[in-house]
C-alpha cells in the first residue's frame, strides 16, 4: 500500500487540529506534523495526543530546507516528545544520523535526504549509505533540473530494498507524486486543502484524488499526459481523467512539462517511451512541440497519418504495445475540430466552405491547421500574421489545393474591407493571444463585424475570452475554444482507448473548472 500523506507545516495546536481534521475529512491516510516552529516539547506532547491520523513527526532544521532555529539537542527533543506519545515514526535527517548518536533509540525511523538545488552530486552512495541506517524506512527528495530526472526517482522505487519514498519537488516532479503509487513507494505527500503544503510541487489531498485518479492507480494503469511548456494551465487532466472515470478504464492522465526545443522533446521521448513499468501509451502534444513530435515521429519510421503530414504537425502520439514490441503513431485532431466547430454553429456541412471568406489570425500550429483544413474544403482564406513574411510561406504551401490562400499582415486586418460590411464571413483566432492570465489582450484591437460574421477563438481559458466579449458586443456570432478543445480530445481519447468518448462528461467537465 502507498499512503497518501498530508503534509501539514505546524504553527499552534488550533491550526494543527484544524488541518489535521481537515486532511482526514478529505481521505488522507496519515499526516505529517512538520514541527519546525515548536520549540517546547510539551506542546509537541499536546499536538500528539490530539492528532486523529496516524503520523510522521518531523523537525527540519534550516540546513536541510526546513524552519527550526532549534539545535540538534532541541529539535531531537521535539521528536522524543512526539513519538513518546503519538507519532507512529519519525523522520530524521541522514546527515542528523551520521553526527549523532541520539536517533539510535527512535524505535520508528525514516532517514532522509533532501536536495532543493537538484539531483543530488551522489545520489547512488547516498542511497547505499540510505540502506545501511537503521532506519525502517528510507527518503530520498530532490528538485527536478527536467521531467528526465522522474526516471530515476522509478529506479529508486523499483530497486528499493526496505520501504522507500523517493519524490521529485517542482512542477516537472508532479509525475512522480502521482505515480508513486503506481510503483509501489511507501507514501506520497500531498497538501491540505486550502493550504500550502511544505514543499514545491505539492498539489492539495482533493486534486491528488479526485483530479489524478489517486485511489484508482495501481500497477497496470496506463499513463497518459499533455506535452507542453509551460504546462500547469492545461485543461486536459481534468477532461481525460474525468473520461476515464466515466468509462471504468485503468489510465491516469497528467501534465508532461518538457521545455522548448527538439533535443528536449526527443531525450524525453527517448527516456519515458520504452521505460519498463511505466506503461505510457498516449500523449496530447501542444505549444511548443507540435512541430517537434512530428519530426521525431519522422525519424522513428512511426506511421503519421498523411493528414499530419500535410499540415506539418501532430498534436497526438498514440503508444501501442503489442505482443513486447513498441510502435508510435502520430495524428493531428485539431483538424477534425476545427472543421466540425464552425460547420455545426454555420449549421452547413464541410462542403458548404467551399467559397466562404475566412480569416485566419497567426501562421503557428494551430492557424496551419486551420489553414490546410479550409482549403482543403475550397474556402477562399486570408492568413494574417504579426510577421507577414511567415503568413506568405503558409499561405504559398495550401494556395490552390482547392481554395485560395493569400497573406496579409496583422495591421490590415482591422482596415480592410468596405464600407458594405467586413471583408469576411469567418474570424478565427489561432493565436494563445488572451489565454490566461492575459484575459485583457486581444490578438486585434478591432475588427469590422456585425451578425453575417462567425468569430471563432481557439484559445479555450477563459471561455469568453477579450476578442469573443467584442464580437458579441458587435452582433457576431460565436465559437469559443471549449467547442473545439473537447472535440479534439474526444477523437483523442477514442484513438487511445478504442472506447466511445463521453462528450457530455467532457463538455461539463471543462466548463465546470473554466467557471471557478
Amino acid at each position: 500500500m502507498t499512503y497518501l500523506c498530508a503534509a501539514i507545516f505546524v504553527h499552534d495546536v488550533a491550526q494543527a487540529k484544524r488541518e489535521i481534521a481537515a486532511a482526514a475529512e478529505s481521505g488522507a491516510d496519515m499526516v505529517e506534523l512538520r514541527m519546525d516552529e515548536i520549540t517546547d516539547p510539551a506542546t509537541a506532547r499536546i499536538i500528539a495526543a490530539e492528532c486523529i491520523l496516524p503520523f510522521i513527526a518531523t523537525c527540519r532544521p534550516t540546513w536541510e530546507g526546513g524552519r527550526s532555529q532549534l539545535d540538534e539537542e532541541g529539535r531531537l527533543g521535539i521528536l522524543e516528545a512526539a513519538i513518546a506519545t503519538n507519532a507512529r515514526c519519525v523522520d530524521v535527517e541522514l546527515e542528523t544520523m551520521r553526527r549523532s548518536n541520539r536517533a539510535a533509540p527512535f524505535e520508528h525511523v525514516i532517514a532522509s535526504v533532501h536536495d532543493y538545488q537538484g539531483r543530488p552530486a551522489r545520489l547512488h552512495n547516498l542511497i547505499l549509505e540510505l540502506n545501511n541506517t537503521d532506519a525502517e524506512v528510507n527518503k530520498i527528495v530532490w528538485t527536478a533540473r527536467s521531467i528526465r530526472d522522474n526516471a530515476e526517482v522509478f529506479d529508486i522505487l523499483k530497486s528499493r530494498r526496505r520501504p522507500t519514498i523517493a519524490l521529485c519537488m517542482g512542477e516537472a516532479g508532479l509525475i512522480s507524486r502521482v505515480l508513486a503509487k503506481k510503483f509501489g513507494g511507501f507514501l506520497t505527500f500531498a497538501a491540505p486543502d486550502g493550504a500550502g503544503g511544505t514543499a514545491p510541487g505539492q498539489i492539495g489531498i482533493a486534486e491528488m484524488k479526485r483530479l489524478y485518479r489517486w485511489d484508482a492507480i495501481g500497477e497496470r494503469t496506463k499513463v497518459y499526459g499533455v506535452v507542453a511548456s509551460p504546462v500547469m494551465h492545461s485543461m486536459s487532466p481534468a477532461i481525460h481523467n474525468a473520461a476515464f472515470d466515466a468509462t471504468g478504464f485503468d489510465g491516469v492522465y497528467l501534465p508532461l512539462l518538457v521545455e522548448a526545443g527538439y533535443e528536449s522533446f526527443k531525450a524525453f521521448m527517448e527516456t519515458f517511451v520504452p521505460y519498463e513499468g511505466l506503461d505510457l501509451s498516449g500523449l496530447s502534444v501542444t505549444i511548443p512541440h507540435k512541430e517537434n513530435a512530428l519530426r521525431y515521429l519522422k525519424e522513428k519510421g512511426a506511421d503519421i497519418g498523411q493528414l499530419a503530414q500535410t499540415i506539418g504537425s501532430v498534436n497526438t502520439v498514440i503508444i501501442d504495445r503489442r505482443n513486447g514490441q513498441t510502435g508510435l503513431r502520430g495524428m493531428n485532431t485539431d483538424y477534425a475540430a476545427i472543421l466540425d466547430s464552425i460547420t455545426a454553429r454555420l449549421g452547413i456541412v464541410r462542403e458548404q466552405l467551399a467559397g466562404k471568406r475566412v480569416a485566419v489570425i497567426g501562421a503557428g500550429g494551430t492557424g496551419r491547421t486551420a489553414v490546410a483544413a479550409l482549403a482543403h474544403y475550397g474556402a477562399d482564406v486570408t492568413v494574417y500574421n504579426r510577421t507577414k513574411e511567415r503568413a506568405e510561406e503558409l499561405a504559398r504551401e495550401f494556395d490552390g489545393h482547392v481554395g485560395r490562400v493569400r497573406a496579409a499582415s496583422l495591421s490590415e486586418l482591422a482596415s480592410e474591407g468596405t464600407g458594405e460590411g467586413p471583408p469576411y464571413e469567418v474570424l478565427l483566432n489561432a493565436t494563445s493571444v488572451g489565454m490566461y492570465p492575459k484575459v485583457d489582450e486581444s490578438p486585434v484591437p478591432a475588427m469590422r463585424m456585425g451578425p453575417q460574421v462567425v468569430v471563432f477563438d481557439s484559445v479555450y481559458n477563459p471561455m469568453r475570452t477579450k476578442l469573443l466579449q467584442m464580437a458579441e458586443a458587435a452582433g457576431a456570432r460565436t465559437i469559443g475554444g471549449v467547442e473545439m478543445f473537447v472535440r479534439q480530445a474526444m477523437a483523442q481519447f477514442e484513438a487511445w482507448t478504442g472506447l466511445r468518448a463521453p462528450a457530455a462528461v467532457m463538455r461539463r467537465v471543462i466548463e465546470q473548472r473554466l467557471r471557478r
